[in-house]
């Protein structure tokens, strides 16, 4: 029978925007929409809108004063110093109107995603909005006012007894989802990432592997600066499914962050289209074959949101619908609408050019890093105790 998928979307999403020049902007999602609907593949039947999360469905994962401060942060009323102790109205959090429900909305329709994966009224759900998975407990972090995957596996755990794997492919570290479950073994964090050493948030590390009877459920894949595709798909194909199979999942949770695109101003590496096309068709394999498709996926980073998102996302919706593109070209219509505002030429077709980027000079030795971080993986767990 053919997979049945979901969308969650709300133009409302649009309202969680930090204001004009920050990296962090949800027109991405107005362009993504829009491009899934040129290729015909985004009927309404597929669309189901977001809720606000509850206070209490927060408080899972986040400190009600941390909370009751969101709320009243843009009213003016609460004193600068305490503001920033919480991580807002920061030059990376700044404040805007209506920022708590705003954020709960996010975090409501990944609890929409799951609630529907979880009770079969569908097979897939994707909430592009979502995979804010940078903020803590008590804290606003990069760019993540509430971290909705964090909350989502809360609900998971508390509602479902659900044993949770959670795949972040974003360029950062997924660092508040693996502090959220750290300790928590029927929690498996894994987390592709730039190393550390030059990236936003410093974590991730290869030692990072859980406490307590979580030992083993944090997995960390650090990459080198400038990884091209062949060696990010190495790392990810050898680690991912083995670390699966052997944690034995009841729901997979992804987060699609697309920012470790060539082109994206934010990080450094060095990949193309290619691994956004691959990576939704593993997961999408490892959900059938290890949780009875049973597979929720988020957005995340990706500040090219002109050139990288909209493609990277269509094909992670086309894979979660079960629709074909392979590489097609971009719809004439598509670019019309949104080449006048574009700051740079729109591509042409969904992949990239073979030859758009010259090979990286210190290839060898990055893929050798790589390499030596993939043993260190397979080494340290053996992938029994995931």
């Amino acid at each position: 029978m053919k997979d049945t998928a979901c969308f969650i979307y709300s133009d409302q999403y649009l309202r969680y925007h930090f204001g004009n020049g920050h990296p962090f902007n949800n027109k991405r999602l107005e362009l993504t929409l829009d491009l899934i609907r040129s290729f015909d593949i985004g009927h309404p039947h597929f669309l189901r809108p977001p809720r606000i999360a509850s206070d209490e469905e927060l408080n899972r994962i986040h400190d009600l004063g941390y909370i009751e401060t969101v709320k009243g942060a843009d009213s003016g009323n609460i004193p600068r110093e305490r503001l920033e102790a919480y991580g807002l109205g920061t030059g990376d959090n700044p404040l805007f109107p209506g920022i708590h429900e705003a954020a709960s909305l996010i975090a409501g329709g990944t609890l929409e995603a799951v609630d529907g994966v979880m009770k079969r009224r569908f097979d897939h759900a994707l909430n592009l909005a979502g995979g804010l998975h940078h903020a803590l407990r008590g804290k606003a972090s990069g760019f993540c006012i509430y971290n909705d995957a964090s909350v989502a596996i809360a609900h998971l755990r508390e509602k479902y007894d659900a044993r949770v794997l959670y795949i972040d492919t974003d360029a950062h570290h997924g660092d508040g989802v693996q502090w959220s479950f750290y300790h928590d073994p029927d929690v498996c964090t894994l987390s592709i990432h730039e190393t550390g050493r030059y990236l936003f948030p410093g974590t991730g590390h290869l030692y990072e592997r859980g406490g307590q009877a979580g030992w083993g459920t944090s997995i960390n894949i650090p990459l080198d600066a400038f990884t091209e595709d062949d060696s990010w798909l190495d790392a990810f194909r050898r680690v991912v499914p083995q670390v699966a199979r052997s944690f034995q999942p009841d729901i997979i949770l992804s987060q699609h962050g697309c920012d470790a695109h060539r082109w994206d101003p934010m990080t450094h590496l060095s990949t193309t289209m290619m691994i956004y096309r691959e990576i939704p068709r593993l997961i999408h394999e490892w959900a059938h074959q290890l949780c009875d498709g049973r597979w929720v996926a988020l957005g995340g980073g990706g500040y090219d949101i002109w050139r990288v998102v909209p493609r990277a996302w269509t094909y992670l919706w086309a894979e979660m619908a079960g629709i074909v593109l392979e590489n097609k070209g971009i719809p004439y219509a598509w670019r019309d609408r949104w080449q006048g505002e574009s700051p740079v030429p729109l591509p042409l077709t969904l992949d990239d050019p073979e030859d758009l980027f010259p090979p990286i000079p210190r290839r060898k030795e990055i893929t050798r890093t790589n390499e030596a971080t993939v043993q260190q993986i397979l080494r340290f767990y053996n992938l029994n105790h995931c």
